[in-house]
């Protein structure tokens, strides 16, 4: 074999495989080599985690916390929810609704960054083009995200610019209301910010794809939408999971977005940490906190069965 034969993946290899060796020989263990990252795991994750939780079970009154065991932090937002049943109590409304936006903005990202990526990995022959295309969706991540979230507020308002265009072309007899402070506004502004979360892992997928495997399918006969249900999509998922794992453990945390776009009038599970700290009841901030995390983990654990990502990637 000779020297132009041998592939950049191949030499990209044996060169990892040569700087492990040479560590391997100077005599550094595995577990020294991730000690900084795992350092930096244990004192800015860890730990912080183990103390809200511990806080979370502290007891409080309007002054102070008290570092005394209790479940009142947790008892109290559940309280009621079984005598409400069939109706949901305050707690789990707020869930259901959080989880209902979670839904929107992650089917809405979900379509358009696959067509994005789709475009980009199977439309788009040239790398330099890629790149080029792939660096102009990163544009809007160049200012910050309240900054994005603020300009849709002349577009959508009563007087804004939609309004004015509905209203010239007689679509409307009025200006439509629900455009801003709404549902609609807050699941639009979430796809405008997290959209890129879903095309980046989409893209890396895609690009691992053996092109080879395209023209196969349409050699032997498949169309356009077998070829993209059958083989672009089930290898795919890796991409699709992760991307969908960013957006719903954003948007399950987010408040900002619900209070800026939602004009202070939608709920969400973090609107209830963030009402807590304000009222410097650490205790039930902490409670919440813990509940959210632990309902985001089993949404993860789910999209996880979908797909192994550990083992795909």
């Amino acid at each position: 074999m000779t020297a132009t034969s041998i592939s950049t993946p191949t030499v990209s290899r044996a060169t990892d495989t040569a700087a492990r060796r040479g560590l391997d020989r100077v005599g550094v263990p595995g577990w020294l080599q991730a000690m900084p990252f795992g350092l930096v795991f244990l004192f800015f994750f860890v730990i912080p985690l183990i103390l809200v939780v511990i806080v979370s079970f502290w007891d409080y009154n309007d002054f102070e916390m008290l570092p005394s065991f209790t479940t009142r932090s947790y008892t109290e937002n559940f309280e009621g929810c079984l005598v409400k049943l069939p109706d949901l109590c305050t707690i789990l409304r707020t869930y259901v609704s959080t989880a209902k936006f979670c839904f929107i903005v992650w089917l809405t990202t979900l379509i358009i960054g696959f067509t994005i990526a789709y475009f980009l990995a199977f439309h788009v022959r040239s790398a330099t083009t890629q790149m080029v295309l792939f660096l102009v969706c990163t544009i809007p991540f160049w200012t910050s995200n309240v900054i994005r979230m603020i300009s849709w507020i002349p577009l959508l308002g009563r007087n804004g610019l939609v309004n004015e265009a509905l209203l010239r072309a007689h679509i409307v007899d009025k200006p439509v209301e629900w455009l801003l402070y709404s549902p609609f506004s807050v699941s639009l502004a979430f796809t405008h910010l997290f959209t890129f979360f879903m095309v980046v892992p989409i893209f890396n997928s895609m690009m691992r794809i053996d092109k080879r495997l395209v023209e196969a399918a349409y050699d032997a006969g498949a169309s356009g939408w077998q070829t993209l249900w059958n083989l672009i999509i089930p290898l795919s998922k890796p991409g699709i999971v992760i991307g969908s794992i960013f957006v719903v453990t954003i948007v399950m945390g987010d408040f900002i977005t619900f209070d800026v776009m939602g004009g202070e009038q939608i709920a969400s599970a973090g609107k209830v940490v963030e009402t807590r700290l304000n009222a410097l009841q650490f205790p039930p901030a902490a409670a919440n906190a813990v509940i959210l995390l632990a309902v985001t983990l089993l949404i993860i654990v789910a999209l996880n069965r979908v797909v192994d990502v550990q083992k795909e990637l």
